[in-house]
């Protein structure tokens, strides 16, 4: 029996410049909509009472998540910022799912607040399609 749905513990980010090089980027606490919701093409003529649509490009925006800052993290991450690469978020558990696109990334630290953690958001650019599809299995 499969399962009902899935949590996010083991959830991993991964980065390397190569697709067999791939290795945890850093510890993530969020991470956001993988790609979005298609452009819209009116296709209206004047024979319709009402507007249509057909589906246009689909919509990547930057995709930003959220890290506990440490200076170590920070330097790490900085160090291949903005280099193109390749990206796998491995849903871990026992979700079986991992999502992949190419692209680059740059690190900024966050805003503070009384009695918060320092925080820090990975803001990945993509150049390719994110593709969810089922983990190899080994």
């Amino acid at each position: 029996m499969s399962a009902k749905a899935h949590n996010t513990i083991g959830t991993i980010l991964k980065f390397g410049t190569t697709a067999g090089s791939l290795t945890e980027l850093c510890k993530i606490k969020t991470f956001p909509q993988l790609n979005g919701e298609r452009e819209q093409i009116e296709s209206t003529d004047l024979t319709d009472q009402a507007q249509t649509f057909v589906p246009g490009v689909q919509s990547v925006e930057s995709m930003q998540f959220t890290c506990n800052f440490t200076i170590a993290a920070y330097t790490s991450l900085k160090t291949n910022a903005l280099t193109q690469g390749f990206f796998e978020l491995d849903f871990g558990g026992n979700s079986g799912a991992k999502a992949t696109w190419e692209g680059q990334y740059d690190v900024y630290v966050n805003e503070g607040e009384v009695n918060g953690l320092i925080e820090m958001t990975l803001v990945c650019y993509p150049s390719t399609e994110v593709t969810v599809a089922a983990a190899a299995t080994t």
